[in-house]
């Protein structure tokens, strides 16, 4: 981390500063103008709350996001912010936007974005939509994972992401990448649709619980429409 840059936390009702970020450590530019998302394991920035601690593990997710980020960059670049520098030696993403995340600028307890964008619903089902074409399964979607750049919404943080190509997981194969306030949502969501930690699910029915727990940031009739561009 230089002198132009510093830790980028969100500001949540109750609790205070929470990272942003529960993989990677997240920097924003002094002028709020650029993102960084560094792939290190920063102690001090995740207070020694640290979920992905495994190096091998979080070089995985490195080169995920560097993956799915260029398929998005190749074929859609309008649905993400602009790549401003790639350091892959630090393992440092540098991402054009304009401000805080959209969760961050409505106060981090909303499920509506219209302050931020009139119509940032539709443009998220259209990013949505984005990757179903590409035959991408994005499960970290929460909120501060989309910033409002020149009146349109960008996408970030695709380490999360998976294809038919790849091997089947189970749930707790995850868990690491997945906050423990969301574990908590998940338990009864996963008793509904008949299934439990240890059992191997298709990737379509890894997105659709992705967009059912996701009804606690997103208005549910937006996840709703996003299941249905994802058919089981």
């Amino acid at each position: 981390m230089n002198d132009h840059f510093e830790y980028y936390y969100n500001n949540v009702p109750g609790k205070g500063l929470c990272r942003n970020n529960l993989i990677y450590t997240s920097l924003i530019s002094k002028d709020h103008k650029t993102f960084c998302q560094w792939y290190h394991n920063d102690a001090e920035y995740h207070k020694n709350m640290n979920q992905v601690v495994d190096p091998k593990l979080m070089d995985e997710k490195w080169q995920r996001e560097l993956k799915f980020l260029d398929l998005m960059n190749t074929h859609f670049p309008q649905h993400i912010p602009s790549i401003l520098d790639i350091d892959y030696n630090q393992k440092k993403i540098y991402l054009e936007i304009d401000g805080y995340d959209i969760w961050e600028r409505v106060g981090c307890n909303n499920i509506d974005y219209s302050s931020v964008l009139v119509d940032w619903d539709k443009q998220m089902l259209e990013i949505i939509a984005a990757h179903q074409i590409l035959g991408i399964y994005k499960l970290s979607m929460h909120p501060s994972s989309y910033f409002s750049v020149n009146g349109k919404l960008k996408s970030i943080n695709y380490f999360f992401c998976y294809t038919d190509h790849d091997k089947s997981i189970m749930m707790r194969d995850v868990l690491s990448h997945i906050s423990h306030d969301r574990q908590r949502d998940l338990i009864p969501k996963m008793n509904t649709m008949g299934l439990d930690f240890d059992s191997t699910m298709s990737f379509t029915q890894f997105q659709h619980i992705a967009f059912d727990t996701f009804k606690l940031n997103f208005r549910e009739d937006v996840m709703e429409s996003a299941k249905e561009i994802y058919p089981l």
